[in-house]
């Protein structure tokens, strides 16, 4: 069985984020989201506005028409458009943007990570600068195998999470292309392109 990798070898501010001392396995962080995010927005200062467990930096901007159901962190000029749905503890980073029509739920995106018009990223991890076009989808959940438990094949072997819900790690820098599929359990590395139109699936070959 092959070891879980660090958060911080794809996404590089995890480790000076609020969370990085406290977790380093990425479906323990998203399993852990609605709790890390809680702390983090009780622990805030005058910058921030608070809305319950809502809490935006100043700069940043949400439009009307978005729904935030807390605990939901926004960080200075984060964007979040209009018909926008956040959920089930999720963290913008500085500079984010979450477009028109996007869901993002139990998720955690770095600066400058930004996710196109129409599209569903379920709990995951997106590193700065990376980019989800339009349409795409990071599924968290293995549907078609009754919700069994998320195993990942890598080239050391197969990761076995223990977990039946998460997304992806996505590296910094890292694009996925416009009506790409991303299946549950994914890692992928900074700087990777995912062309429009594929679909990733790391579940191993052969296993039932």
């Amino acid at each position: 069985m092959s070891a879980a990798p660090a958060i911080a070898d794809y996404v590089t501010a995890w480790r000076d984020s609020a969370w990085g001392a406290e977790v380093s396995v990425p479906w323990e962080a998203t399993a852990t989201a609605e709790e890390l995010i809680g702390q983090a927005v009780a622990d805030l200062g005058e910058d921030y506005i608070r809305e319950g467990t809502v809490a935006r930096h100043r700069s940043a901007v949400v439009e009307p028409g978005a729904i935030l159901k807390g605990p939901v962190l926004l960080e200075a000029n984060a964007f979040v458009a209009s018909g926008a749905y956040i959920r089930g503890g999720v963290h913008l980073g500085e500079g984010c943007i979450v477009a028109p029509q996007c869901e993002v739920k139990t998720s955690f995106l770095f600066g400058g990570a930004k996710i196109a018009h129409l599209s569903f990223v379920g709990d995951s991890i997106l590193g700065s600068g990376s980019n989800v076009e339009a349409g795409a989808i990071i599924a968290n959940y293995r549907n078609e195998r009754g919700g069994a438990a998320i195993r990942i094949a890598t080239d050391d072997g197969v990761i076995e999470t223990g977990t039946t819900k998460f997304g992806v790690l996505l590296g910094d820098g890292a694009r996925v292309g416009a009506n790409a599929v991303i299946a549950p359990g994914a890692l992928i590395a900074p700087g990777a392109i995912i062309p429009r139109l594929t679909l990733i699936d790391q579940w191993p070959n052969g296993a039932g």
